[in-house]
């Protein structure tokens, strides 16, 4: 797997993401959380939902201006075992439905909101993270 450290592009991404998240925010009045909007826009049957559709068009457009220019997105893993990447999916999935939410809407919008929620759940979120690394890591070997 290559390791790539790449400080420009990750502080230009952060900042399209916290301007995406503000324009939003002020025009709107969403928080720009990624699980909820895409759990609504395929969810709920209503006109509110055509916002949700261009953020998600939006993303994906992005990404897709990305790899158009620079002629590769990311490195896909092959290396790591499909049940394990599943089973990584579905924890997401009930976390992001338990938490009232993802890190995108938590730690993004919430944090600087100084939303005490969100924060508590963001400190959680990382906690957590940390704690599977050293399990899957150090304690059942996986390479990650």
């Amino acid at each position: 797997m290559t390791e790539s450290f790449t400080p420009l592009t990750s502080a230009i991404g952060g900042g399209l993401i916290g301007l995406a998240a503000t324009i939003l925010l002020a025009t709107m009045g969403r928080v720009a959380g990624i699980s909820g909007i895409v759990k609504n826009a395929v969810f709920e049957r209503n006109m509110d939902n055509r916002w949700r559709w261009a953020f998600i068009a939006g993303m994906l457009g992005g990404a897709a201006i990305i790899f158009w220019i620079t002629g590769a997105a990311f490195e896909p893993r092959t290396d790591f075992p499909l049940g394990w990447t599943l089973v990584a999916g579905v924890l997401v999935g009930f976390g992001t439905s338990l938490g009232s939410g993802c890190t995108s809407g938590h730690g993004v919008c919430g944090a600087a909101r100084t939303s005490r929620r969100s924060i508590t759940a963001t400190i959680i979120f990382i906690g957590t993270a940390m704690i599977v690394y050293f399990i899957l890591r150090h304690a059942l070997g996986v390479v990650l």
